[in-house]
């Protein structure tokens, strides 16, 4: 990188910034910072599968609605380029399958059908690198997979609970995987069972480095404990 190509990068601390991620602004410019980063070094893996990160926020907490398909998109090309750098770290294929997830979850069946088979493929790839990355992550995110996916293309709510029971085992207090199991658990028709994850996953303290997404996933276990409970 050139003294003027330095230049041209925002100011910040992007990891800062990120920490501050509820704040629409410092989550925005984090993305500038990494992406700037990225375009200066298209070897520089922090900065890609971080900007993948931030885009996952981004389009699924931080901007309009009409600006988060793009966001994730960016994202899943920013994980994409951070597992191509460093294939045997987790790190980008974990955040490439998390921003097509919320494409496939979030902007119809062309674009879950269109993931469907890569975020497998993905999550797969960081299980076997390190299943205890993230307290979990890949196997939670699986266990979600097996949850949506309909039965004809692979899905299975028994695997489902498969996974998220040993996401548990890693952090029995992760909020998001308990309301996860819920609803896994209220599929199978375990349904006093669901409703305990429910009110465990409510009475869990907040990840203090997961605290803006552990806020909304309480919010979604006390609206579902309410359905459920009727």
């Amino acid at each position: 990188m050139d003294a003027r190509s330095a230049q041209e990068v925002p100011d910040g601390d992007p990891d800062a910034l990120y920490r501050d991620r509820e704040s629409l602004a410092s989550a925005t410019q984090a993305a500038r910072i990494w992406s700037a980063r990225l375009e200066n070094d298209a070897r520089d893996f922090e900065s890609a599968w971080k900007l993948a990160r931030i885009r996952y926020w981004l389009g699924t907490n931080g901007l309009p609605e009409q600006e988060r398909k793009a966001s994730l998109e960016l994202g899943v090309a920013a994980g994409r380029t951070a597992a191509a750098l460093e294939p045997r770290r987790p790190e980008g294929h974990f955040w490439m399958a998390a921003n097509m997830g919320a494409l496939a979850e979030s902007f119809g069946l062309r674009q879950g059908l269109r993931y469907r088979r890569p975020i497998k493929e993905a999550l797969e790839t960081v299980l076997a690198l390190d299943p205890a990355f993230q307290a979990g992550s890949a196997d939670r995110a699986l266990g979600r997979w097996y949850f949506e996916v309909p039965g004809l293309f692979g899905g299975s709510d028994r695997t489902s609970e498969t996974h998220l029971r040993k996401a548990l085992s890693y952090n029995e207090r992760s909020i998001i995987t308990r309301l996860f199991l819920a609803e896994t658990l209220w599929a199978l028709g375990r349904k006093e069972e669901a409703r305990a994850e429910l009110r465990t996953a409510l009475d869990a303290p907040l990840d203090p480095d997961w605290a803006p997404e552990d806020r909304r996933f309480k919010a979604q276990a006390e609206g579902l404990l309410t359905q459920y409970s009727r």
